[in-house]
C-alpha cells in the first residue's frame, strides 16, 4: 500500500521522504536520490504496487524545462540519510534516564556510606581493572526481585543491577569477564536476578573460554526475594557453574570488607584469591554463627585477614583495593601471552647468592628474583606453606611458574603445608599452561613422630602424582642441596623427569643428607673409635668424603644431572629450555585443588 507525503511538482531535497510502502504490517521509507521536483506520481494513496514498479518521476530543478519524461524513478535503492533531527528523541531519554539510576553519581547517599568505610564502589573497582572505557555492562537494568513488597520506583533507585555488577571488559587488550558484588545494594547479597546475570556470565566465560575477575565482597544469600515462588533455592546453577570453570580458564577473586556464605563459596573456587588487610572471609556471617548456637561475633572476629593469609586461603595479601586491583591486573597477564619487552636481571648477582660456607643459611627469593625478568615476579601464598616459595614470573618475556625450597624454614625440609602449596601450585601452572622452573634446596622431606601425625605420608606424595600429570615443561636448577625424595619431587620425581636438570657449583647430592648418611653407613667404624676429638675427626674425614663423591661436577660426570653451570648463566640455560619444551596438548579435565 501506497502513502504520499509529497505531491506532483513539490521540490524535494537529497534524502526527504517521498513515500511509505506498507507491507506485512511494516513501513518502507522512500527517499529522494537527489533534489529535484516531482513530476509525476504512477500510483494513488492506498494503491497495491507490484515488486519493480516505478512509483514517480523525479526530476532534477535544472531540467524542468525538459520534457516530462521520467528521469530518475524514485525506488527502493537507498538514498543518503537527511541530517539527524536536533529534537531528542523520547525513548533514547528514557532509557538515559533509566540508566542513570544504575551510576554512582546518582545514589550519593550511599556512596557517601560507602566512603565512610575506606573503600570503593565496585564500578569503580571495574573501572581501574579493566583497559579505560572497555567495559561493557550486562544486566544493568534488573533490580532485586522484591516487587510485591516494594514500589517499582524504590527497587529502581534503591537495587541497581539487583547488586551485582556484570560484563565484558578487556585487561591489557585482552577480553575478561569481571563481576563485582555491590556492597552498596542490599549488602552485596546474592539474589535471584543477581543469580541469574551470574549464571549468565559464568556462561559466556565458559562458552568463550574467557579469563574471569570476581569481587566477592558481600553477604551471601538473600532471604527477602519475593517475587519468585522458591522455598529452599538449592536447585541453583550458579555454584556448579562457577566450580566448572575450575582448570578451564583463569579465575581471581578479589576481597575488601566482608565476604561471607555464598560469596565466601564462589571465592573459595577461585585459582587465586587476592585480599585487602581489612578483609574478613568466611563460610558463614555473624547472623548464621549465632543462628548455629556458636556464639555472638563481630564481623571483624570472623576470618580476618591475617588468619586467612597465615593458613593459605589468601594467596596475595594487599594493603588496599588499588593494590588489589594492581595485583589482579599482574596475575592476569601471565595467560595471556609473553611480553616482547622486558628486562633482565644482572646476571653476576646470581654468583653471590648461595654462601660458600655449606650450611650457611640464605634466601632463595633472592634467586628467584634474579632469574626472572624485573618488575614480573608475583609471590604466591606467601602466608603458608613457608618451606616452598611459589610465585608467577617471566623469564625473557615468557611467562613461567617457579617454585623454590626456603633453607630459613627447617632447613629446607618438605612438611605437609609445603608440600599441599607446592602441589597446588604444580596443578595450577599445568591447568593453565605455563612451564615450571624449580629452584632445589632441600635435605628431603621432613621426617619424625611429630611430623608423621600431621599425615605427612599423603601430603607429600601429593607432589609425585601432581609432577606425573603435567602437561608443561619442568626445568630444574639445584642450588645447593638436593637429597633424597624431597629433591625427587621438586623435580618432577626424578632427575631425569624434567626438561633439563642443572646445577651450580654450590650443589651436593646423596641418597639422604650427607651428615646422616654418614652416621648409618659408618656407624661401625665410627663406634670402633673411642669417643671424642678422634671420632669426631673420623666423622669430618668421612663427611668429606661423601660430600666430594656428592659434588655437582661427579654428579654431572656420572650423567646423573645434565649440566654444572655457572650462576650467571641460568637465564640462557632457562631460555633454551623454554625455548625447547612444548606445553602438550589437554588430555582430559585438568582441575586445580581449591586447596
Amino acid at each position: 500500500m501506497v502513502q504520499w507525503l509529497v505531491a506532483a511538482g513539490d521540490a524535494v531535497v537529497t534524502g526527504d521522504v517521498l513515500v511509505i510502502l506498507e507491507a506485512m504490517k511494516m513501513e518502507h521509507e522512500i527517499r529522494a536520490p537527489h533534489a529535484g521536483r516531482l513530476a509525476e506520481l504512477y500510483f494513488l494513496a492506498d494503491e497495491t504496487v507490484g515488486e519493480g514498479e516505478v512509483l514517480a518521476s523525479l526530476v532534477p530543478l535544472s531540467e524542468e524545462s525538459v520534457s516530462p519524461a521520467p528521469a530518475r524513478p524514485a525506488s527502493l535503492e537507498p538514498a543518503p540519510l537527511a541530517p539527524a533531527a536536533p529534537a531528542e528523541r523520547v525513548d533514547l531519554k528514557k532509557l538515559q534516564d533509566r540508566l542513570a539510576f544504575t551510576q554512582d553519581a546518582q545514589r550519593p547517599d550511599a556512596v557517601a556510606k560507602r566512603r565512610a568505610t575506606g573503600l570503593r564502589t565496585a564500578r569503580e573497582n571495574i573501572a581501574d581493572v579493566c583497559d579505560e572505557g572497555s567495559f561493557v555492562e550486562y544486566g544493568a537494568l534488573a533490580v532485586a526481585a522484591q516487587s510485591r513488597r516494594r514500589s517499582a520506583d524504590d527497587l529502581m533507585r534503591n537495587t541497581p543491577a539487583d547488586g551485582m555488577v556484570t560484563g565484558i571488559g578487556c585487561i591489557h587488550g585482552q577480553r575478561v569477564v569481571v563481576m563485582a558484588y555491590d556492597f552498596t545494594v542490599l549488602a552485596g547479597t546474592q539474589g535471584m536476578r543477581n543469580h541469574q546475570k551470574t549464571d549468565r556470565m559464568l556462561g559466556v566465560a565458559l562458552q568463550n573460554k574467557l579469563p574471569v575477575v570476581l569481587f566477592a565482597e558481600g553477604g551471601g544469600g538473600r532471604p527477602g526475594d519475593v517475587d519468585a515462588a522458591i522455598v529452599a533455592g538449592l536447585n541453583l546453577a550458579t555454584f556448579a557453574s562457577f566450580a566448572r570453570l575450575n582448570g578451564q580458564v583463569p579465575v581471581v577473586g578479589v576481597v575488601a570488607g566482608r565476604c561471607f556464605a555464598g560469596n565466601a563459596a564462589l571465592l573459595g573456587c577461585c585459582d587465586v584469591i587476592i585480599a585487602t588487610a581489612d578483609s574478613n572471609i568466611g563460610m558463614g556471617g555473624p547472623a548464621m554463627v549465632e543462628g548455629g548456637g556458636l556464639g555472638v561475633f563481630k564481623p571483624e572476629q570472623i576470618g580476618p585477614s591475617g588468619v586467612q593469609h597465615a593458613n593459605g586461603v589468601v594467596d596475595v595479601l594487599v594493603d588496599n583495593e588499588a593494590q588489589a586491583v594492581s595485583a589482579a591486573r599482574h596475575y592476569l597477564s601471565f595467560f595471556q601471552g609473553a611480553h616482547t619487552e622486558w628486562q633482565a636481571p644482572p646476571a653476576e648477582a646470581l654468583r653471590h647468592v648461595v654462601p660458600e660456607n655449606r650450611v650457611r643459611v640464605y634466601d632463595t627469593r633472592a634467586a628467584m628474583q634474579g632469574i626472572a625478568d624485573e618488575g614480573s615476579l608475583l609471590p604466591l601464598r606467601t602466608g603458608f606453606g613457608a618451606g616452598i616459595h611459589t610465585a608467577l614470573a617471566r623469564i625473557a618475556g615468557r611467562p613461567v611458574g617457579m617454585l623454590a625450597n626456603n633453607p630459613l624454614h627447617l632447613g629446607g625440609a618438605i612438611d605437609a603445608d609445603a608440600a599441599d602449596k607446592a602441589a597446588r601450585f604444580m596443578q595450577l601452572c599445568n591447568a593453565h599452561g605455563l612451564p615450571i622452573v624449580s629452584l632445589v634446596d632441600t635435605p628431603g622431606f621432613m621426617v619424625g613422630p611429630d611430623t608423621e601425625a600431621l599425615a605427612q605420608v599423603r601430603h607429600v606424595s601429593r607432589m609425585f602424582v601432581a609432577a606425573a600429570h603435567l602437561r608443561v615443561p619442568l626445568l630444574s636448577v639445584v642450588l645447593r642441596k638436593g637429597y633424597g625424595l624431597g629433591a625427587m619431587a621438586m623435580t618432577g620425581g626424578g632427575f631425569h623427569e624434567t626438561l633439563c636438570t642443572v646445577a651450580w657449583p654450590t650443589g651436593e647430592f646423596g641418597g639422604m643428607g650427607l651428615e646422616g648418611a654418614v652416621r648409618l653407613g659408618y656407624r661401625k667404624e665410627l663406634e670402633a673409635v673411642p669417643e671424642g676429638p678422634e671420632r669426631e675427626a673420623l666423622f669430618e674425614q668421612l663427611l668429606a668424603q661423601q660430600y666430594d663423591n656428592g659434588s655437582a661436577i661427579n654428579m654431572a660426570a656420572t650423567l646423573e644431572i645434565d649440566a654444572v653451570i655457572d650462576p650467571a648463566d641460568t637465564r640462557a640455560w632457562l631460555v633454551a629450555g623454554l625455548e625447547a619444551g612444548r606445553v602438550k596438548p589437554v588430555d582430559g579435565t585438568l582441575a586445580i585443588d581449591t586447596w
